[in-house]
């Protein structure tokens, strides 16, 4: 048995004015999650935009302007670049927090900058992935949602990886990246046993966007598949000021697992962890001895190949 208690995190955005009070924060939330025995801590994404309640006060608060998108984009463009002078603390301070408290750790993310092909400056939304000795590296979001490109300006990245951990392999994909079943197959064809899916979503309906994403990502691909999200109200936000959501850790249902391929569920909007310990050894065995094997038969040529049926009548 390869069993991994994994902490996935219903984050409280709140108005934190500097780094060492968000230090404190997440150093107090994974002092609870080890001490309930978690091996991995998944944080959601866009979880550290409450830092923007540490920067100068430029007097733009959500619906100051009305309808103008204008406005509301040229605010947002000017927080992300102001943003930019705390990452180094930042990512500094997630390694900390890994090594401190000996676990693996997904961080909540943060639109970073960079560069494209072409060399201009451009955001990505990152997290930061730790492991216990306090190596990092980072993951990309890949697909934009309407809200990301049109009006925050972030762009696609490209990095995604598998990341061979000493109780598994695991990757991430990022929100929206968890409705396209190729980014979460790759992966799975790369190697994970488990993805996990940091969120932020703003209603119901994205909310149950990314669980029913997640539950078909476990299902298809047979494996196990935990989600973190932001949780409540910070109408101070220009980004995140409504967060709904709950945590979920979904497996494929079948044979000595949970029939209705639901690990455990947090409670929606409720501040915390949802905590599970799953057995990372039940992917292979299912995947060998399941009563239906869906990841061998993902490429056969009866479910992607030929042309698309003729309409009848």
């Amino acid at each position: 048995m390869r069993q991994l208690t994994l902490a996935c995190c219903q984050y409280p955005i709140e108005p934190i004015g500097s780094l060492t009070a968000w230090r404190r924060k997440l150093d107090g939330m994974l002092a609870s999650a080890t001490e309930d025995g978690a091996r991995l801590c998944l944080f959601p994404e866009y979880a550290a935009m409450e830092l923007t309640a540490a920067l100068p006060d430029d007097g733009v608060r959500p619906g100051a302007d009305g309808e103008d998108v204008a406005v509301a984009r040229a605010a947002l463009a000017t927080q992300l670049e102001a943003l930019q002078a705390l990452v180094p603390d930042y990512q500094q301070i997630l390694v900390d927090l890994a090594r401190a408290h000996d676990l693996w750790l997904v961080g909540p993310s943060l639109p970073i900058a960079g560069t494209d092909a072409a060399g201009q400056r451009v955001y990505h939304n990152q997290a930061a992935v730790i492991a216990p000795t306090g190596a990092a590296t980072f993951v990309d979001k890949l697909q934009m949602t309407r809200f990301e490109r049109e009006l925050w300006g972030i762009a696609p990245g490209q990095r995604q990886l598998v990341v061979e951990a000493d109780f598994g392999r695991f990757g991430v994909t990022i929100c929206y990246d968890a409705e396209f079943p190729l980014i979460g197959r790759r992966l799975a064809d790369a190697g994970a046993e488990l993805l996990l899916v940091p969120s932020c979503t703003d209603g119901l309906a994205g909310y149950h966007r990314v669980r029913v994403a997640a539950a078909a990502r476990a299902l298809e691909n047979q494996l196990f598949v935990a989600t973190a999200p932001t949780v409540g109200n910070a109408d101070w936000s220009l980004a995140v000021d409504r967060n709904v959501g709950a945590a979920h850790v979904f497996c494929p249902p079948d044979r000595g697992l949970p029939p209705d391929g639901v690990v455990a569920s947090g409670e929606l909007d409720r501040p915390g962890w949802l905590m599970a310990t799953i057995d990372l050894d039940d992917v292979a065995r299912i995947r060998a001895e399941g009563q239906v094997l869906g990841h061998r038969d993902w490429g056969r040529p009866a479910h992607v190949g030929g042309p698309a049926p003729t309409a009848w009548p």
